[in-house]
């Protein structure tokens, strides 16, 4: 019977020999899981952080390459224009400058405008076209109000009503090929209501400013 014990025993001892030794394989398993895992998010931590010159880098890096990408457009497609006077407030102030597209087709009423036709001013102007060829202009000075073909136009972006008539007497009809200007502040805008400025041939128009570059986020023109 001793010897029966004595085996069982050692058996029962074996067992749990082996079942440490397992335990403390598994521990050194999951240990050594824990420390890649550390490991790992160490390099992920050091990846992320930069340093305060990679991050100047990048920004400076974007930022030319913006300043780039804005000459190529200006080159091809655009031009930038300043404005010089009060004559399209409250639309455009004094010094806003405009990214001004060339003109590739048809203009249409409503359009703001850059013109190098000659005139009194000797510098380019930028107005607001109000008709153009084929259509019949009228002005009512007393109340303000602009008729375009019969019909009098909504212009939610003047300063005030038309009051100033200027040289304008009396219905006109515009010639194809011109065009009728005015500007937003209509009481302090010389345009085509004088002589001095007269219709404007389409020719003479440098192109259509759809964007504000300065003041920064005030990018549309209506």
């Amino acid at each position: 019977m001793r010897k029966t014990e004595d085996v069982s025993f050692q058996f029962d001892r074996e067992e749990k020999i082996s079942e440490n030794i397992i335990k403390s394989n598994n521990n050194a398993v999951h240990k050594d899981k824990e420390i890649v895992f550390s490991k790992t998010e160490k390099i992920q931590t050091v990846k992320e952080k930069k340093s305060p010159w990679e991050i100047i880098y990048e920004w400076m890096d974007s930022f030319v390459f913006s300043i780039i990408l804005i000459l190529i457009v200006f080159v091809f497609g655009f031009r930038v224009v300043g404005v010089d006077g009060e004559s399209m407030m409250p639309t455009l102030n004094n010094m806003d400058w405009l990214a001004v597209q060339a003109v590739n087709n048809t203009i249409e009423r409503g359009d703001i405008v850059v013109i190098t036709q000659p005139n009194i001013t000797n510098k380019p102007l930028i107005k607001r076209v109000i008709a153009v060829g084929g259509d019949t202009l009228d002005i009512n000075f007393t109340t303000g109000e602009v008729k375009v073909n019969g019909e009098v136009i909504d212009e939610p972006y003047i300063m005030e009503p038309t009051q100033r008539p200027g040289d304008f007497d009396k219905p006109i009809r515009i010639p194809e090929g011109y065009l009728f200007v005015m500007g937003d502040n209509r009481n302090e805008s010389l345009d085509s209501r004088f002589d001095s400025i007269g219709i404007i041939d389409e020719r003479y128009v440098l192109g259509v400013a759809n964007t504000r570059l300065f003041p920064f986020g005030e990018w549309e023109i209506e």
